[in-house]
């Protein structure tokens, strides 16, 4: 099993900039990959960002593209979401997921690809 408790969230005004973190805990050793979703109310969950447990590889979605990094601190279990630039529509509920299996990093976008989600977090972004 792997627990995963998010933080970082908040209201932040259109331009600025907001730091996400999960801490991972359990059995860690066993993840390959580490993603952020976000949804949307009335919206689907969708894709963030991913990070490898290596932290060698990274994805993002287009629209976070250039504004979102996505990082993992090896020595402290946890990974983190740098969001700059945010815009209104990055307004959402932010989870952190876990993978347990290995995938391709064509299949880290889809939901189904991880095993383990925290509780998370609210993102809100005034105009």
């Amino acid at each position: 099993q792997v627990q995963l408790i998010e933080s970082g969230g908040g209201l932040v005004q259109a331009g600025g900039s907001l730091r996400l973190s999960c801490a991972a805990s359990g059995r860690t050793f066993g993840s390959y990959a580490m993603g952020w979703f976000r949804q949307a109310p009335g919206k689907d969950r969708e894709f963030v960002a991913a990070v490898r447990w290596s932290g060698r590889y990274t994805y993002y979605t287009d629209s976070v593209k250039g504004r979102f990094t996505i990082s993992r601190d090896g020595a402290s279990n946890t990974v983190s979401l740098q969001m700059n630039s945010l815009k209104p529509e990055d307004t959402a509920v932010y989870y952190c997921a876990a993978a347990s299996t290995y995938y391709d990093g064509i299949y880290l976008p889809l939901d189904a690809s991880y095993d383990y989600w925290g509780q998370g977090t609210q993102v809100t972004v005034s105009s």
